[in-house]
């Protein structure tokens, strides 16, 4: 089970992340602030939250606030959450043409559904030492092992089972707009595929009456007749409307169910998912990350689950809802599909359609619009083109080193991707700002995210020694402020992945105590405390075999959202940003720093 954070705890933890941010008047209030807390009104929420806790044991402390959370913002999913991971192409050329990519895609990703809930889908297990665990002979005695004790065995051998309550939510799955809280929809019982193609709705079964799933050559002849479907882009295509704030959404959503839409809708939300063929290549890995975020607007529904969008090329990718789960299980179901579709594809370039009449299997959906939903729909599309209009999108690739070159000289990857973030950022504005990294915790049940704080009086003193006084310093001085960076973050790393951060825990206090008509505590109105938690520099890595690239949008108005993947020769980078920052000069910056950094590892004698 997920652990509740001895109170003291947070609060050490929490005042360690905020004395980079704050002067010594600052950090005194604040400090003041937190102990009084920590002594009077937080120790009872403490307590209170320990005890739902423990009569709670089916679940997490984090699990109800969180979908909370999530569910009762009203900004629009699209940029403010929803977040997209791109696939690798296929090592096969020919294979990359859209129609055969879509159908051996479709045919993987029902094959994995079928399988995860058939309950034949291998565990998600987090290897600590691969040689010893993850072999064949492990796998088979662990399966002898009763699964009230199974987790322990695989603990002897320092291997940990993942929390994987989340997958179920990855197909015939929704979130309905809702007045002040949406909800999350699942109908496992539908057995159809919804497509968007050029704006327009289509669906079609892909599992028949006993449960099997359709042949792939009449999967491939439907996708065909989709494709060749020369049906007029529709004059108010209904995808924008789920990118508008929520409870506007939901008044016209309620319109659109008064209207005669309701079956057409049920059709929408049930589909086992939303494949969405785009009718244009992709110019640049720039135009790549446009297409998976955002998108026209037209072809997407961003209330599924997932969207999964191919181009004219091929190309193929994932934009995911982020309520009803996290990277963690969009990622795993994205490795099979990427596996199962390139080495064993369902069809071939030479793989003929079946001749079955698609025009009777594929349903072209039809919305009744009335006046009003036009202008909804008229206007939610004036939104959508403003917002993406204003976001700035770009990226870089360091290949001076990566991985291997890091590990070499015993740091860490990660923490050296953070450290030059934090020296970017002090480079270009010139100060420290709130940073939050992403960090699964899986390994707990119903575990989701805690955060780890990587600003901190390490990077910040490295920062400052690269940034403004590198003459001052040798190479052996900067290589050690390297090192001290690595080590902390490493702790860091470890706490927020054991459950130990101090994010989730203040969450659910603050949670517990506006659910029981609690005045909010000061600590709470600290402005130190909101301007933590305007995570001006939101990042998010993974590594996949299956991904090229993923990313999202930023968290706050000022801000930037970094996707980032350290490669084992190679660093890559995304940034997203709104006008009031410079997406492209941060990325400079943050290859500069990288070049810094590499080139004090390397021994070179560094002039400013």
């Amino acid at each position: 089970r997920l652990p509740v954070p001895k109170l003291e705890d947070t609060i050490r933890r929490y005042l360690n992340a905020q004395k980079p941010l704050l002067n010594d008047d600052q950090f005194r209030k604040t400090e003041e602030l937190a102990h009084h807390f920590q002594k009077g009104i937080g120790r009872e929420l403490h307590e209170q939250l320990v005890a739902q806790d423990n009569q709670n044991k089916h679940t997490s402390y984090i699990t109800g606030p969180w979908f909370d959370m999530y569910l009762k913002a009203r900004e629009p999913v699209v940029l403010n959450f929803n977040a997209f991971m791109s696939f690798n192409p296929d090592p096969k050329s020919e294979y990359n043409d859209q129609l055969i990519r879509a159908t051996n895609m479709t045919v993987s990703a029902v094959r994995f559904m079928k399988t995860f809930r058939a309950g034949y889908l291998e565990p998600e297990v987090f290897h600590l030492n691969p040689e010893k665990s993850d072999t064949q002979i492990f796998k088979k005695i662990i399966r002898f092992v009763p699964s009230s004790l199974s987790w322990f065995g695989a603990y002897m051998v320092n291997a940990y089972p993942l929390d994987m309550s989340q997958y179920f939510r990855l197909f015939n799955s929704t979130r309905l707009p809702k007045l002040n809280r949406d909800e999350l929809y699942t109908d496992e019982k539908a057995k159809h595929l919804l497509v968007l193609r050029n704006g327009n709705f289509y669906v079609f079964d892909v599992i028949d009456r006993d449960g099997n799933m359709l042949k792939p050559s009449e999967i491939q002849a439907h996708l065909k007749y989709i494709l060749i479907d020369n049906s007029p882009a529709p004059a108010f295509p209904l995808g924008y409307l789920s990118s508008e704030n929520r409870d506007t959404w939901a008044l016209l959503r309620k319109n659109l169910l008064d209207n005669g839409n309701e079956e057409a809708l049920q059709k929408v939300d049930s589909a086992v998912f939303c494949l969405s063929l785009d009718d244009f290549p992709i110019k640049d890995f720039v135009h790549l990350s446009h297409t998976m975020l955002h998108g026209d607007g037209a072809n997407r529904w961003y209330d599924k689950s997932f969207n999964l969008i191919i181009t004219k090329d091929g190309t193929a990718g994932i934009n995911f809802e982020h309520s009803w789960g996290d990277g963690v299980a969009v990622l795993r179901f994205q490795n099979e599909v990427f596996k199962d579709s390139t080495k064993a594809p369902a069809i071939s370039p030479q793989s003929q359609p079946a001749s079955v009449d698609s025009s009777r299997a594929v349903q072209k959906l039809d919305f009744k619009l009335n006046d009003a939903l036009k202008a909804g729909i008229t206007k939610a599309k004036q939104k959508f083109d403003a917002s993406v209009e204003a976001l700035s999108l770009n990226m870089i690739q360091f290949h001076e080193g990566g991985k291997d070159l890091l590990k070499q000289k015993k740091v860490s990857p990660d923490a050296v991707a953070q450290l030059a973030f934090q020296m970017a950022f002090l480079r270009q504005y010139n100060q420290t700002v709130a940073t939050y990294e992403s960090c699964s915790t899986a390994a707990f049940k119903h575990g989701r995210t805690e955060t780890i704080r990587p600003a901190s009086m390490h990077t910040k003193k490295c920062s400052e020694a690269f940034v403004r006084e590198l003459s001052k310093h040798s190479t052996e001085e900067l290589q050690k402020l390297i090192v001290e960076c690595s080590k902390y973050h490493g702790h860091l790393t470890k706490e927020a992945a054991m459950g130990q951060g101090f994010d989730r825990h203040l969450f659910g206090l603050r949670y517990l105590a506006l659910s029981k008509d609690i005045a909010l505590p000061d600590f709470y109105q600290d402005q130190a405390y909101a301007r933590l938690n305007h995570n001006i520099i939101s990042t998010s890595t993974l590594l996949s075999p299956a991904v090229q690239l993923g990313g999202f949008g930023p968290v706050v108005s000022d801000g930037f959202g970094v996707g980032y993947q350290v490669h084992n020769d190679w660093i890559g980078c995304n940034v997203s940003s709104y006008p009031t920052r410079n997406g492209k000069e941060f990325l400079q910056c943050i290859y500069k720093s990288l070049e810094d950094i590499f080139n004090v590892l390397k021994g070179k004698k560094m002039s400013s």
